[in-house]
Order: C-alpha cells, then sequence, then structure tokens
C-alpha cells in the first residue's frame, strides 16, 4: 500500500507536467520565488536521492544542483530542460524503488544525520508521501496558471 501511494504521487507530478514545453515547465510562479514545474521535479530528484540513496542506502552524495548542499538551488530551473531533469528525476526513483524493494523490512532503520535520529523506512516512505503530496499541490496552481488545465 506504500509503494502504491508514493507512486501515484510520482505519478501526479509527472502527469502535471505533462505536454508542456521546456518554456511552459520553466514559468516561474511569482518573484522573488523561483519556483516553477520543472524545479519541482529537479527538486523531487534531489529529495529521493537524499532519503533513499544517501540515508536508507548509505551513500555519501552530494546534491545534484548545489555545490553547497541547498535543496532549494533545484527549484531555479532558469536554463534547465525537460531531458535532463525528468533522466535525474527517474534514475533516482529508480534507485528508490531499487533500494526500497532489497529491504526486507519495513522496520529497517537507518540513521538520519540532520534530525540526529534513527528512522525506519515506514518513516521514510511516509515523508516521501508527505512531501509529493505537498508539491503537488505546488504542481497544480502551476499548471493551472500555465494552460488551465486542473485535476488530479
Amino acid at each position: 500500500m506504500m509503494r502504491t501511494f508514493l507512486d501515484y504521487h510520482r505519478a501526479t507530478l509527472e502527469w502535471k507536467c505533462d505536454g508542456l514545453s521546456d518554456e511552459e515547465l520553466r514559468r516561474q510562479s511569482m518573484p522573488p520565488s523561483t519556483l516553477s514545474l520543472l524545479g519541482l521535479v529537479r527538486h523531487m530528484a534531489e529529495v529521493e536521492r537524499r532519503w533513499f540513496r544517501e540515508i536508507l542506502g548509505g551513500e555519501k552524495l552530494g546534491r545534484v544542483w548545489s555545490d553547497t548542499g541547498d535543496f532549494q538551488a533545484a527549484y531555479d530551473a532558469t536554463g534547465a530542460t525537460r531531458a535532463e531533469a525528468f533522466a535525474a528525476w527517474r534514475a533516482e526513483v529508480e534507485d528508490a524503488r531499487r533500494l526500497e524493494a532489497a529491504t526486507e523490512s519495513l522496520d529497517i532503520e537507518a540513521y538520519v544525520d540532520g534530525w540526529d535520529e534513527n528512522v525506519s523506512l515506514r518513516l521514510i516512505m511516509l515523508h516521501m508521501m508527505h512531501e509529493y503530496a505537498r508539491h503537488n499541490g505546488h504542481a497544480d496552481l502551476l499548471r493551472e496558471g500555465i494552460d488551465g488545465v486542473t485535476g488530479v
């Protein structure tokens, strides 16, 4: 059930971007925010990477779009393309799915340095659903502002 709900949220973000040009995907919400649909895709690639590969998988990685580790830097998709953003996001999602599937239990724990505590895979998946749900709300508004499309 958790896997299905997380994949639903992932698919929703992709659907919100479907059929738009790179220029439309880069359209920012309002100053001073750099938030855009493409920025959300890039940000979620960073979040997938952090929670699954770094925390659950124990890999030592940095941010894709920030040398300083700033998750917010991914939002600025000024020079980004659909191809590069979605390739990065899809790769991180596939790695996340692989790591999650290889884990023997939702009760497996991993240390989160920023929280200074151990968390279960269950909490990681719930946190990811929360991240997607919040950002899919942003995506709803961004998409409606671009071409009026609304819905799930």
